[in-house]
C-alpha cells in the first residue's frame, strides 16, 4: 500500500506541473498575439517613415545646395547619414526628424522581433515540457490501476476505517469552526482590522479577512468527493481545484494550479495559521487549506477523496503557507 501512497503523490506533483505548464503556456500566446501586433505596427511605421525620407531626399537633390547633396550622397549608411546630419547646419531639423523617425522605427522593429522569436522558442520549450508531464500522468496512472487492482480486499477494509476517522475529523472539525465563530461575535474588538507591515517573503500576522471565514466550511462540505484529475467542481476535485473552487464560492478568482496559488496572498508562519490559508507541500506540487486544530483539508491524489489531515503528519515536505487577502 506504501507504494501506492508514494505513487499518488508523485502523480499530484506530476499533474500540478502539468497545469502550471498550461498557465504559463496560455500567457505566452497572449504575449505572442500582442507582440505580433506591435511588429506589425512597428513595420507600417518604418515603411511609411522610408516613404517619407525617400520623398524627402528628392526634394533636397532637386532643391539643395551642394553641401546638402554632400551629406545626401557621402553617406554610406543610414547611420552615416544621420551622423552626417548632426554636423551639418544646411540641413533642416525636419529632415532631421524625419531620419529619426526611420531610426526610431527600425530599432522598434528589431526590437519587436527578438521579443517575438524569443517568446516562440519559449513557447516550444514549454509544449514540450507539457507533452512530457502528460505522458508521465499517463504512465503513473496506469500503473497506479495496475497496483490498485492487485489489492483490492487490502482497499476495501482501509477506506472503511477511513471513513469512519473522516466523519470523525468532520465532527470535531464542524464544532471548532462553530465555536470559533461564536467566540468572533461575542469579542468583535479582538478582531484585527488591516494589514501590518511586511515585506514579501517574510512571514506576517496579518488577520484573514472577515468575508473568508466561511470558506472553510464551503470545502467541508466536499468532503468524500473523489479525486479528479483537473477536476475543480462538485463530484471532482485535483488539489488546487478544491482550492480554487471554494475560494470561488466566497468571491475570490484563483488560478487552477499549486505553483501559482503560492504568488496569491501572503505569507504566514505555522504559528499564526488561521482556517481558510493555503498550505503547500512538496515543492509547491500540492496544496491544501488549514481548516484549524492542526488539520488541513485537500484533495490528496488519484484514487483518494477530499480528506481532512494532520499537519504534523506533512511537515517532512511542507513549504509554507499563504494568506488570501
Amino acid at each position: 500500500m506504501g507504494q501506492v501512497q508514494q505513487l499518488g503523490a508523485s502523480l499530484e506533483t506530476a499533474i500540478a506541473q502539468y497545469q502550471y505548464a498550461t498557465i504559463r503556456l496560455n500567457r505566452i500566446q497572449r504575449d505572442l498575439k500582442t507582440n505580433r501586433r506591435e511588429l506589425h505596427i512597428a513595420k507600417a511605421n518604418l515603411k511609411t517613415s522610408q516613404k517619407i525620407i525617400e520623398q524627402r531626399l528628392v526634394t533636397l537633390y532637386k532643391d539643395g545646395t551642394p553641401s546638402t547633396l554632400e551629406v545626401i550622397f557621402g553617406a554610406n549608411s543610414l547611420d552615416d547619414m544621420m551622423n552626417r546630419i548632426d554636423s551639418e547646419r544646411s540641413v533642416s531639423n525636419l529632415d532631421t526628424r524625419v531620419l529619426q523617425n526611420v531610426e526610431s522605427s527600425r530599432k522598434a522593429v528589431a526590437a519587436s522581433g527578438h521579443v517575438l522569436a524569443h517568446e516562440r522558442q519559449l513557447q516550444q520549450q514549454i509544449v514540450a515540457e507539457r507533452a512530457a508531464k502528460k505522458h508521465e500522468i499517463e504512465s503513473k496512472l496506469a500503473e497506479q490501476r495496475r497496483l490498485l487492482s492487485s489489492i483490492k480486499g487490502q482497499i476495501a477494509q482501509m477506506e472503511a476505517a477511513q471513513r469512519a476517522e473522516q466523519e470523525r475529523l468532520a465532527r470535531e472539525a464542524q464544532a471548532r469552526l462553530i465555536a470559533q465563530r461564536t467566540a468572533q461575535q461575542q469579542d468583535q474588538s479582538s478582531t484585527v482590522v488591516g494589514i501590518s507591515a511586511t515585506s514579501p517573503g517574510n512571514d506576517t500576522v496579518v488577520a484573514p479577512p472577515s468575508q473568508y471565514q466561511g470558506v472553510v466550511a464551503i470545502a467541508m462540505q466536499e468532503l468524500g468527493t473523489p479525486y479528479v484529475w483537473g477536476g475543480a467542481a462538485p463530484g471532482g476535485f485535483d488539489c488546487s481545484g478544491l482550492v480554487m473552487w471554494a475560494y470561488a464560492q466566497v468571491g475570490v478568482s484563483l488560478p487552477h494550479s499549486s505553483y501559482a496559488q503560492w504568488n496569491y496572498g501572503v505569507p504566514v508562519s505555522v504559528d499564526q495559521l488561521e482556517p481558510g490559508d493555503l498550505v503547500f507541500f512538496d515543492g509547491l506540487g500540492h496544496v491544501g487549506m488549514y481548516i484549524g486544530g492542526g488539520q488541513f483539508i485537500e484533495a490528496p491524489h488519484t484514487g483518494a477523496f477530499v480528506q481532512i489531515s494532520n499537519l504534523a503528519d506533512r511537515m517532512g515536505d511542507y513549504v509554507g503557507a499563504r494568506r488570501i487577502l
